[in-house]
């Protein structure tokens, strides 16, 4: 496999919910065989379809000067995070939200106004708490038990691998939980994620130890300690702006 590159980068946190039809083009197998493979060309030109990742990957590079959405810098920015965040103005978000979401909310923009002004950044857990529609759908019963999963596989969450098997590891996460009043990290559990398929992968070599981030049932990198608190600091951060108001957008 070729060094990581950002397109790479962006496939390996972007085909989990592409594979389910959530998001992206409609080959799927073609975007994670582009991977396996490493066509940059090929990365590059699906990428673009990512119609919900995207915009933000452009509002990151624009307000840092980087030409490229998937410069590599950006690209983690986005999915794990980085200071490229802390240099999008509050405007910037502003603009591109409005320009965005305005007209397919309606009523509803001013609660998710609330958040960018509470201190929401462009980073995928703003997507996932702040603007997609499965924190307005808990409360009790089985809707609720379903946004749930939804959220807590959509969101990148990190874990330790303690295991592997053929095509998969065993990784110890704390997976998000709901309590009748607020979101937060439960404690760590053990789950079972997919890193490869008969063998054919696009995310690195694994180890026992090693730090790495999950997206739906996949695990996507090996990340430092540093970028898994980094991780965990715009989660909370998010999960915060919800907790408080629970600014949501119905799309």
């Amino acid at each position: 496999m070729p060094a990581p590159s950002g397109p790479l980068t962006f496939a390996r946190y972007a085909f989990p919910p592409n594979s389910h039809g959530y998001c992206g083009p409609g080959d799927s197998g073609a975007y994670f065989e582009y991977g396996v493979t490493g066509d940059a060309s090929g990365l590059r030109a699906m990428s673009r379809r990512f119609e919900g990742a995207w915009p933000y990957l452009e509002l990151i590079a624009q307000a840092n000067h980087l030409g490229d959405p998937l410069d590599d810098r950006v690209v983690r920015a986005y999915w794990v995070g980085n200071r490229l965040l802390e240099r999008v103005s509050m405007n910037q978000i502003g603009r591109n939200i409005e320009d965005r979401f305005r007209a397919q909310v309606g009523s509803a923009f001013p609660r998710l106004a609330d958040s960018v002004l509470a201190g929401a950044v462009p980073h995928h857990s703003f997507a996932v708490f702040c603007v997609y529609p499965w924190t307005g759908l808990l409360g009790d019963g089985s809707v609720s038990d379903h946004a749930l999963h939804v959220l807590d596989r959509c969101r990148i969450r990190s874990g330790t691998v303690v295991a592997l098997q053929p095509d998969e590891a065993i990784v110890r996460s704390r997976p998000l939980t709901w309590d009748g009043r607020s979101l937060s990290l439960g404690p760590a559990v053990l789950e079972t994620a997919r890193r490869s398929i008969e063998g054919d992968g696009i995310t690195e070599p694994l180890m026992v130890g090693d730090r790495v981030t999950l997206h739906w049932e996949w695990v996507c990198d090996k990340i430092s300690a540093p970028e898994e608190a980094v991780l965990h600091a715009y989660t909370r951060r998010h999960l915060a702006i919800v907790n408080a108001g629970r600014p949501i957008a119905v799309l």
